[in-house]
Order: structure tokens, then sequence, then C-alpha cells
């Protein structure tokens, strides 16, 4: 069965407060590298003409419109982050830029909501694609992948990682 794999890098910067090691818990950055993986929801022979499951073109547009657009460069914190009063009090022309996760933004966690984003577009782009893995290079000794339904890992079903918009938080619902 075919695949379709294309990767994106982007910046980010998260802190991670109930990692318990104080390095982590300060604010610091990454720059990461996201791979998914696609498969079509009913594979057919090729056609003898095309001969291919979905154009790369359609397939990775939204997905790359949303990293480069609204992920890449985003600061990532848990919902419980006190930074996230300070953003709203003193900037809140910035909170459109603030990734926001249920719990510390780990990197299995950013698998997970990365994933079932993913699914709510192509989900939105007809079905006919399904995400079966998406895989981030945190530092270039350090990989997360994951494989499955993201909803079966993730401690809650719906966010802005549910919906098929190019949001990253609570904020920014209408983009």
């Amino acid at each position: 069965m075919f695949e379709l794999v294309f990767r994106r890098r982007f910046a980010m910067a998260h802190r991670l407060l109930t990692d318990g090691t104080a390095q982590c818990a300060v604010p610091h950055g990454h720059t990461e590298t996201v791979t998914v993986r696609l498969r079509a929801v009913r594979p057919e022979r090729l056609d003898g003409a095309a001969n291919m499951v979905e154009p790369f073109a359609r397939a990775k547009a939204r997905w790359h419109h949303w990293i480069d657009g609204h992920v890449d460069h985003a600061l990532q914190l848990g919902e419980a982050d006190p930074l996230l009063g300070w953003f709203r009090a003193a900037e809140p022309e910035r909170l459109p830029r603030l990734l926001v996760t249920p719990g510390d933004p780990t990197t299995e966690l950013l698998c997970g909501l990365f994933a079932a984003k993913l699914g709510a577009f192509l989900a939105a782009d007809g079905g006919r694609l399904a995400c079966v893995g998406v895989e981030i290079e945190e530092t270039p000794t350090n990989t997360v992948r994951f494989e499955g339904d993201p909803y079966d890992i993730l401690p809650r079903r719906h966010g802005w990682w549910s919906r098929a918009d190019l949001s990253i938080n609570a904020w920014d619902a209408a983009r």
C-alpha cells in the first residue's frame, strides 16, 4: 500500500512545568521537523494515466499552510501556564501566536495533537486520505513517533486540534 510522506521544519519555543527539572521550566526553543504519513482511505489500483494516490500539492497544501503560518515560531504553553495570564494582560495582540495545549506541550502530546489536526484537515477535504503517522524530531537525537487514533491518547477530545480551521488555541478559532 502506498503512503504519501512529507516533512516540514519549524521553529518553536516551549516550557514544561511539570517535568520536575528547572532546565525545561525555562522557556527555550528547538528547530523541529515534523513528518507525516498519509494513506488512501479506500486504496485503488493505479489508473494507468495519472497513476497517483493524490497529488502531493493537494495533499499537503493546508497542512503546510498551517505549519508555516501558525505553528512556526509559536510559543507552546500548557493551558495552566501562568504566562498565559501575563500575555492576556500585557500583550493580548500576541495571543494568536501561542499554541496552547492540555498540560505541558511535550513532543509526545504534540504528535497526538498534530495527528488530530491533520485528520480534521483531511476529513474537511473530502476524507480521501487518512493520517497514519506523525513523527516530530525535537533535536537530532530525540524523536517521537505516533501511529494510531490520536483520540485514544489525547487528554481530551475537543480543542483547536479537532477543528479543521487554522487555530492553535481557543482565542484564534475564527482563523
